[in-house]
């Protein structure tokens, strides 16, 4: 379903002008209706032809390839009927209770940022047995976004018939989401939804150093009941052999290249992260409807930790579409102060530090040489 950009100089579905140069994410508005949210829940275009036999395992960490053997054994399993009796979608009805398994029906990619935990739970939505309706593939993020939506009730029917639900990037950030997700993941598990969840935290270590993870211990620990871990070692795939990331350009150079690159977003970049708190994360993947490449200037270091967390969404949902950044300012391996990078949140900045350096090399054929 089409988003509606409700700003000056916006586009509703149409295709951005050329000769009208380049775009502005601060100009943008996006309304992203509760039917799209359900219906994109499939994985992100970086991951559409990912397959278990496209994942590269690195020969020196064993843990990878039998990672890539363990999953395709639990896709397996996962054909014939579901387990509340029906393969049917179950949208708006209530769908009679299963017995909850004994063993976890669910595994869980543990490992450091880029060892390819993407690629694998995207592998695995693609192998298991069932028709794409049966299926969901999201970020952690965005299923809290989607209980905001439908209601958790609503959620709960609408994902109730699944055979299979892959959470990217699972984390927990405050007790609101350890008690929602954990009650939403246990009445689904009810249901005979099998779960598969990437996260760089083992599940019960989850909202460590957040916030008082003692104070909802039942919780993290019903969510740990829900899955098998599976640790993947290995060095961040996106640096592994590849030049150091590319120094910034200059503001001359970036504009210069926002003009003349098709469908490209121009914007500084102290006015996008204003921008960014005005919009919901919800709706940054909308935010980025129709570009083709953001161009950013004056990048400067983020000022506080509210920003930097919109801003680590703002780079997932890049990452995923393969949006290349062209920038000019400070270097990406700067945005983030000490204290962040050695706080609670620091897997999440280090995990958009390597996203925004890969898209920033992806942009470097953007300036003419």
């Amino acid at each position: 379903m089409p988003t509606s950009l409700s700003a000056s100089g916006s586009t509703h579905g149409r295709a951005p002008i050329a000769e009208a140069g380049p775009q502005s994410l601060c100009a943008r508005e996006p309304r992203v209706p509760a039917e799209r949210l359900v219906a994109e829940m499939v994985p992100p275009p970086r991951f559409d032809s990912v397959r278990f036999d496209t994942y590269v395992p690195d020969p020196t960490q064993p843990s990878q390839a039998e990672a890539v053997t363990t999953l395709s054994g639990f896709a397996a399993g996962l054909g014939g009927a579901h387990a509340t009796g029906s393969g049917k979608r179950r949208w708006f009805s209530r769908a009679p209770k299963a017995a909850a398994p004994a063993a976890p029906r669910g595994v869980y990619l543990d490992g450091g940022y880029g060892v390819g935990k993407t690629h694998l739970l995207a592998s695995l939505w693609h192998a298991t047995p069932a028709e794409p309706a049966l299926k969901a593939f999201g970020t952690f993020v965005e299923l809290t976004n989607l209980v905001g939506a439908l209601g958790f009730q609503q959620t709960v029917e609408t994902l109730g018939g699944h055979r299979l639900l892959c959470i990217d990037e699972f984390e927990l950030d405050d007790p609101g989401d350890t008690v929602l997700v954990s009650s939403l993941l246990s009445r689904l598990v009810e249901r005979g939804v099998a779960l598969a969840a990437t996260s760089n935290t083992l599940p019960g270590k989850l909202g460590e150093g957040r916030f008082a993870a003692a104070d909802f211990l039942r919780e993290i620990q019903g969510l740990s009941a829900h899955f098998r871990p599976l640790r993947i070692d290995g060095q961040d795939y996106r640096h592994r052999g590849l030049p150091e990331a590319p120094a910034p350009f200059s503001d001359e150079q970036v504009a210069k290249a926002a003009y003349a690159t098709e469908g490209a977003s121009l914007d500084d970049f102290p006015g996008l992260l204003d921008h960014l708190a005005r919009v919901h994360p919800s709706r940054y993947g909308a935010l980025t409807d129709g570009i083709t490449a953001v161009c950013l200037t004056d990048v400067v270091p983020v000022p506080d930790q509210s920003t930097a967390l919109r801003l680590v969404v703002l780079a997932d949902r890049l990452y995923d579409r393969e949006i290349p950044v062209l920038a000019s300012g400070v270097p990406f391996d700067r945005l983030f102060s000490d204290d962040m990078l050695n706080g609670g949140y620091r897997k999440k900045y280090f995990r958009a530090i390597s996203r925004l350096t890969a898209l920033a090399r992806d942009a470097k054929p953007l300036v003419a040489q």
